[in-house]
């Protein structure tokens, strides 16, 4: 029989978008599809020592910040699907709650208070997503294809009929894309579909574990015809990803308050949300405040999303990205914008930096740092390392500032503790950046200073 616990009042939200109470024994309770305020009865699925973990089933005292879900994929019932974890709070409480994250890890993880809290960085909250990985799955008991994110908690892939997180226009791709597969020889062995957009393309990378007949290919031409997309292929790695027929509108966004258009291949990494990517790219220029005269590096420079926009304003800029691939295609985009004569690229793994590859990639004014969800702690060290023994680096000066944009709050955390607690610096400003609305995903960007 289902245990159905007391009722619990609800006081804060966890990392998972679940609510966190206390029981009569003083255990916490991790509560999926409740909210700060909230009193509610509570079915319990897992048990340990010290902390619970169920599903509300009883709310007795709503939140006033509690919504109507705008996704009907969205909620605890059975097949629902898993991308979004929040719908059900008010958007502009769900930027309040990842803006505390954001401060709580800081103090909690790195025993760092920013001198300052910036406004939150937000943006439109549905159509927003500009990438995503939908699953595929044949079904053969069903006779039928399902095209989208898997069920909440599941390995399955949830039967979506419309996704309000992607572009309207991709999200009516959905059930076409499902008759377009169920009619194919290979369907069964059509893994994933990846969706990149650009300003002016939508592109669509077709995973395929056996080639493909003449027969598929012009079904797949059709489609694109029909529906106005570019598909690619992918056989087996990233790396083999081509265009079904050459041509057609290259795949590339823009930052127009730079002046800059970056093209990038549909497997390449690029921000997910380019509404929020453009006033990202802004603030950060901003907050660092480049000087004609200064030499920058960027670190974990990717396409260069960050340093073209820099050099339209240093001296010099370096970017540096540990994936060679990603150094080529930097390099053909400062080109490509006029910015090669001032902009430089090398492959690097950051992961493994030292005070020595530190010192050797030369002394620069002020600092870009976007890394992985990994953070960059290797980096973080070796700066911490050289302050507390110059030696290690004779002759190499910090920068005076650094803006670090993060997808991860707790290894922003840890970077920052070893950079104000070790290196010299003052962590002068810090926010939230709502890059993913209606998921528990944590953007942020923060400022340090010497």
């Amino acid at each position: 029989m289902t245990q159905v616990s007391e009722w619990l009042k609800i006081d804060s939200l966890d990392l998972e978008a679940q609510g966190v109470a206390h029981n009569e024994e003083g255990k916490v309770v991790f509560v999926e599809g409740a909210l700060p305020g909230e009193q509610v009865q509570v079915t319990v699925g897992r048990k340990k020592n010290n902390w619970e973990q169920g599903t509300m089933v009883a709310l007795r005292r709503e939140s006033p910040l509690r919504v109507t879900p705008g996704c009907p994929h969205f909620g605890l019932h059975a097949g629902a699907c898993g991308g979004c974890k929040m719908q059900h709070l008010h958007a502009s409480a769900q930027v309040a709650v990842k803006q505390r994250v954001v401060e709580d890890n800081l103090w909690h993880l790195g025993k760092v208070k920013p001198e300052r809290l910036l406004r939150p960085i937000e943006g439109p909250t549905w159509g927003y997503r500009y990438r995503a990985r939908f699953s595929v799955r044949y079904v053969a008991k069903k006779g039928q294809v399902l095209i989208g994110f898997h069920e909440r908690k599941s390995r399955y892939v949830a039967d979506m009929q419309v996704c309000k997180v992607v572009p309207e226009r991709v999200s009516d791709l959905l059930i076409p894309l499902r008759e377009l597969i169920s009619s194919m020889e290979e369907r069964d062995r059509l893994p994933q579909i990846e969706l990149a957009m650009g300003d002016d393309v939508i592109a669509l990378v077709l995973r395929h574990l056996n080639p493909l007949g003449a027969a598929d290919l012009q079904r797949l031409r059709d489609f694109a015809a029909q529906h106005g997309v570019q598909w690619w292929l992918q056989p087996k790695g990233p790396d083999t990803v081509k265009l079904l027929d050459e041509g057609g509108t290259e795949l590339s966004y823009s930052l127009p308050e730079f002046g800059v258009v970056m093209p990038f291949k549909p497997t390449d990494f690029t921000q997910v949300n380019p509404h929020i990517n453009t006033v990202l790219v802004g603030r950060a220029l901003r907050l660092l405040a480049v000087q004609k005269h200064e030499r920058v590096i960027d670190w974990f420079c990717g396409l260069g999303n960050f340093t073209l926009p820099l050099a339209t304003q240093a001296r010099e800029v370096l970017g540096i990205e540990g994936s060679e691939t990603l150094v080529q295609r930097s390099r053909e985009n400062a080109v490509r914008n006029g910015l090669a004569a001032n902009t430089s690229f090398v492959a690097r793994n950051l992961f493994e930096m030292t005070p020595e590859l530190l010192a050797a990639d030369g002394s620069a004014d002020k600092w870009l740092v976007d890394p992985p969800r990994e953070g960059a702690f290797a980096l973080a060290k070796a700066i911490a390392d050289i302050a507390q023994d110059p030696n290690l680096a004779p002759g190499w000066t910090p920068p005076k500032r650094i803006v670090y944009v993060s997808c991860n709050p707790a290894t922003l955390a840890r970077d920052a503790g070893l950079l104000v607690n070790l290196a010299g610096y003052r962590c002068t400003a810090a926010s939230a950046v709502n890059m993913f609305p209606h998921t528990a995903h944590v953007e942020s960007i923060a400022v340090f200073e010497r």
